[in-house]
């Protein structure tokens, strides 16, 4: 039965290989309706070709069916504008697996540019997602973001003046983010409540915060863990943070490189972090309130390592961080620690590993708790059980990306 199942399957794939073809889609008049009726006539296989030119586009687009490749001409070529969208919801969202969307730029959608939901093996390859206009609150939240998906690669991607943030992968497994460029934005790339990613080769700049990595309480998928951010370039983070108010990304400091806040297993390694006003690393424990007794808001096995520092932290945008770097001869230590070690009831060891440094302990009696008044910089975190590092696991499905 085993055999009969595997042959049926692969003939399958075969039959719909075969009879795949090219739906193409110039640019011109009715563009809503000629898109969106090539996404919906499309099988498994096929390409929906988007010529060069621009796309009026009035509505958001979709596509729910699987195996297909959705291409434009060129980043520079092929342009979907939403700038007359009279809904508020994405770009383009899509719900089917094995969906590659690659070589074109969307700009000035309402809500988020491109999103994936619930699908397995998505690949975002040569995109530009932007908003044209200065960064503003009403610009969208995300430019590209897959949730709750499962072999995820975002491979030479640009997005410029996203709300939340530019790249963002949430709730999701089996995770890379690479050559990418995130700029204008209030938090360029951030990893949420996911698990095994590689975030490397790219560049994150002008934005509030560089690279971010959080856990979060209440969510469908919780206990983030096992992120690698390396061989990065976080440099002049100095956009002033627009989110909106009430955002979790509205907290981020303008001028932050990296932040990690209540995740697990992190390592941030061999990244070029300079130019940021307020800190080149900033670990911290999450300081709202929450119901969700699973969530643990601690940071814990943290690994930051060999990475090169530039000029950080010389205008902190934190309650006293002139004072802080006043105190400390013009600008705090390239890394800075909360020192929290109990929060929202819980308490565990934080385990963090710092080669580089030094490093500024806040020593906060409790998350978010500020006290300017008596800072203390340490060469070294002397955790209990500090130990070395952890190797972090890799992820274990890259070999079924789509180059």
């Amino acid at each position: 039965m085993k055999t009969l199942t595997l042959t049926t399957l692969t003939l399958a794939l075969l039959t719909s290989t075969a009879f795949a073809k090219t739906l193409d889609v110039p640019a011109g008049a009715d563009a809503q309706e000629r898109v969106q009726t090539a996404l919906l006539d499309a099988k498994p296989g096929d390409v929906v070709a988007l010529g060069a030119g621009r796309f009026d586009l009035t509505d958001g687009l979709s596509l729910d069916i699987a195996n297909v490749t959705v291409r434009g001409a060129g980043e520079d070529k092929t342009i979907l504008s939403f700038a007359g969208q009279k809904g508020a919801g994405e770009g383009l969202l899509i719900t089917s697996n094995s969906v590659t969307v690659r070589d074109l730029t969307v700009q000035d959608s309402k809500g988020d540019g491109i999103k994936s939901k619930g699908v397995d093996q998505i690949s975002f390859l040569s995109l530009t997602v932007e908003w044209t206009g200065a960064p503003k609150a009403s610009n969208g939240a995300y430019g590209v973001y897959p949730v709750a998906s499962t072999n995820v690669l975002i491979d030479h991607v640009t997005v410029r003046g996203a709300s939340d943030a530019g790249i963002y992968v949430g709730q999701s497994k089996n995770i890379i983010v690479r050559n990418s460029r995130a700029e204008f934005n209030v938090a360029g790339i951030e990893i949420e409540n996911s698990m095994n990613a590689d975030v490397y080769d790219n560049l994150s700049t002008h934005n509030a915060g560089g690279i971010l990595v959080f856990d979060l309480p209440n969510l469908p998928q919780m206990g983030g863990h096992s992120t690698r951010v390396f061989r990065n370039k976080i440099v002049d983070n100095d956009t002033p943070n627009f989110a909106p108010k009430g955002n979790i990304v509205a907290g981020v400091p303008t001028g932050t490189g990296v932040m990690l806040m209540a995740n697990r297993d992190v390592h941030v390694f061999e990244n070029d972090i300079q130019g940021n006003q307020t800190t080149g690393v900033m670990i911290i424990a999450y300081i709202q309130d929450f119901t969700d007794k699973t969530y643990n808001p601690l940071p814990r096995e943290m690994v930051v390592r060999d990475n090169r520092f530039g000029r950080n932290g010389w205008d902190p945008n934190l309650v006293g961080g002139s004072v802080l770097a006043k105190a400390l001869g013009g600008a705090l230590p390239p890394i800075l620690w909360d020192g929290v070690s109990q929060a929202g009831g819980v308490a565990a060891p934080v385990k963090l590993w710092i080669k580089d440094g030094p490093v500024l302990n806040l020593r906060l009696p409790k998350a978010g708790a500020l006290d300017a008044a008596n800072p203390e910089v340490v060469a070294s975190l002397g955790v209990p059980g500090q130990g070395e590092p952890k190797a972090v696991e890799l992820p274990s499905a890259q070999a079924k990306l789509k180059p």
